[in-house]
């Protein structure tokens, strides 16, 4: 029985380049949710796809020599291959230069013009051309766009403009009364204190200093601004239509139960597409998460060093599900995660090599040495045998729970205590040593037969995340894969079943140096691609500078375990009167709340500071700072250049958990 529809979205790739495995992150992450949902008995539909208008692709293409239409086809096929290996389940693919996408566009434009929502004025201020955006200078970060940290410049040019302040104060009150509406809740909270709270300006959205764009029907000047085109995407593709005659389809699917999208496209998510929706008269999405971002552990990826990780260049180091695995399973919920090729060897390795490979291979391996590969429940059980029946038989709750709630990451850990469980239970039961006692043979056939049922389970779990590596385990034990309701029983593997003859190996181990090897001769083909050496490129004539500290003298373990560490859940956070440097934060320590002052102010704003999990030195005397009481201090980084950052952990953790 179907538990009801489930639409989710990636935003829609930029076409304006390759995209690297931070890009890619997203729609893996998407298709483990939509097979997650899937499996779970909801009749999904996923929607992705490409934003292929604006004026970067014009620039792009005239520096290729190319038409934006040829750029932009080329780019998009590149993008589909790259989602396609990674073995993206979408049911849409989505081009904003789809035909009856841009006639909707047209028609929506039209309608929001002729009920007033869009006036026609002029625009003078400062302009982003990657992001697409006009900002005032008050907007900008150090000179430069608060949202990619790029050059702008000044424009002026004849606009139409959105009236967002007549939609302000009801986007406050859903997203008030609806808290699921935008996650993680810092995105909220930034979202609510940085821009709806101070006030929205209008929305410039059309432009007239280039061409390639969905042409304005009624002033041909002017083409729609790329992010009214982009967002629309959500309704357009599943059959909206602005004259009130949507289709069958459009009227089942939407409102959205999901919008997923990175951190750093939030407002256009949360304030922008919500209020176009509103003017339309039409439901909001259910759910926007922001997802962090996936870094490279080195620095951040630069296509001028020739250093960035492409999802095809690591499936064809690792294997597919195994560029799935890690980029699913090392992304914390709401901290940006890290991924270097160093990372990749390890966690293939420890994690897929042999906490899994080796279980199944062994697995099977002692199933042909000591029954022919007949795989038989004997009945013949012994107390270790009810825990492990009890893990594997609960895992399904446990992930559904995490999956709720879209900490993904969790849900395969999950799925992997599983896996470690049934190791474990080879080392408790000793199979080997049964099979030298005939009259344990029983009781060794039991043993196999609850590693098998036990390993089909954990296959049939981990179909969304790694279904390649779901199935072959599967194929391995010459049976199917199971429904997650048939997951919460232990017995179905029919008694008398026969595993394979010829156990494969699903992942091999890799040498860490022969990889490096690789890596940096593929790097180097790479750099000398486009003419470069390997040398790092400096940004400022300089080498990066390296912080050197001078050393302290050495503490005992005893001096350092008087120090209490614990993480702390910032839940509010002023400035303190008059000070440059200190801002005074309230931080959730388990069941305390502590006040706590750090001279932090010109890192972070009060607002930004809400929802932060932070690292705290928690028995600290309490001292006064500025007149203000301080009971604890929030651990921080800083580089050569005085620069400071909040120390985080790694993975989600509740407020309250020690560090040690």
């Amino acid at each position: 029985m179907s538990k009801g529809k489930y639409y989710i979205t990636t935003a829609i790739a930029y076409a304006s380049g390759k995209p690297h495995i931070g890009n890619t992150y997203e729609a893996v992450l998407a298709d483990s949710i939509a097979r997650f949902k899937r499996k779970d008995g909801y009749e999904v539909f996923f929607q992705t796809g490409t934003d292929e208008h604006g004026q970067k692709i014009e620039l792009k293409a005239a520096e290729a020599g190319v038409s934006p239409r040829e750029y932009v086809d080329q780019v998009s096929a590149q993008i589909r291959r790259i989602w396609d290996l990674m073995g993206t389940s979408y049911d849409k693919f989505i081009r904003t230069t789809d035909p009856d996408h841009e006639r909707q566009v047209q028609k929506i434009f039209r309608k929001l013009y002729e009920q007033g929502d869009i006036y026609k004025g002029a625009y003078e201020g400062l302009y982003c051309t990657p992001c697409e955006s006009f900002w005032t200078q008050s907007q900008l970060k150090d000179g430069k766009c608060p949202d990619c940290g790029r050059e702008v410049k000044p424009a002026k040019e004849e606009a139409y403009f959105f009236r967002m302040s007549k939609y302000a104060q009801r986007l406050i009150d859903h997203i008030n009364s609806h808290p699921e509406f935008i996650q993680p809740v810092s995105r909220r909270n930034e979202m609510m204190n940085n821009f709806l709270l101070p006030g929205l300006q209008d929305l410039c959205v059309s432009r007239t200093s280039f061409q390639w764009g969905i042409p304005v029907d009624f002033d041909d000047k002017h083409v729609v601004y790329v992010w009214l085109d982009a967002l629309t995407n959500y309704i357009t593709g599943i059959g909206y239509d602005a004259d009130g005659c949507g289709s069958e389809q459009y009227r089942k699917l939407w409102p959205a139960d999901l919008h997923l999208i990175g951190k750093d496209i939030i407002r256009f998510h949360t304030i922008y597409w919500p209020i176009f929706l509103m003017a339309l008269g039409e439901p909001l999405p259910k759910q926007v998460f922001g997802h962090p971002w996936l870094l490279q552990g080195d620095g951040k990826m630069s296509k001028s060093k020739g250093d960035v990780i492409y999802a095809d260049d690591l499936v064809d180091f690792f294997g597919v599900d195994a560029v799935r695995y890690f980029v699913l399973h090392e992304m914390p919920f709401e901290n940006d995660g890290v991924i270097s090729w160093d990372l990749m060897v390890e966690r293939l390795n420890a994690d897929l090599a042999n906490t899994l490979g080796n279980l199944v291979n062994r697995t099977v391996s002692m199933s042909n040495k000591y029954f022919g590969g007949v795989v038989a429940d004997k009945g013949v059980t012994e107390a270790v045998d009810a825990d492990l029946k009890e893990l594997v038989t609960g895992a399904y709750d446990r992930i559904a729970q995490k999956m709720e709630t879209l900490r993904v990451a969790d849900a395969i850990s999950e799925i992997f205590a599983l896996f470690k469980r049934c190791n474990k239970y080879i080392d408790e039961t000793e199979p080997w040593l049964l099979a030298k006692d005939p009259q344990k043979a029983d009781r060794l056939s039991t043993v196999l037969y609850n590693l098998v049922e036990s390993i089909v389970i954990g296959a049939s779990l981990l179909e969304p995340f790694m279904p390649g590596t779901a199935a072959s385990i599967a194929a391995q034990m010459q049976t199917e894969l199971r429904s997650f309701e048939e997951c919460t029983k232990f017995g179905l593997y029919p008694s008398g079943g026969r595993v394979t003859q010829k156990p494969e190996i699903l992942f091999a181990r890799l040498d860490r140096n022969e990889v490096t090897q690789k890596v940096e001769a593929m790097f180097a083909a790479r750099r000398a691609a486009v003419g470069q050496t390997a040398e790092p490129e400096e940004t400022s004539g300089q080498a990066e500078e390296v912080p050197d500290m001078e050393a302290k003298p050495e503490i005992s373990y005893e001096d350092f375990d008087r120090l209490q560490f614990q993480v702390g859940e910032i839940i509010s956070c002023e400035e303190v009167p008059k000070s440059r440097k200190l801002l005074c934060s309230q931080v959730k320590i388990g069941n305390q709340v502590k006040q706590i002052v750090s001279g932090i102010k010109q890192h972070y704003s009060a607002q930004e500071m809400v929802g932060k999990k932070v690292m705290v030195l928690v028995n600290l005397k309490p001292a006064k700072l500025a007149g203000v009481l301080s009971e604890g201090m929030l651990l921080c980084a800083e580089d050569a250049q005085g620069n400071l950052a909040l120390v985080t952990p790694e993975k989600d953790m509740p407020a309250g958990a020690e560090i040690c």
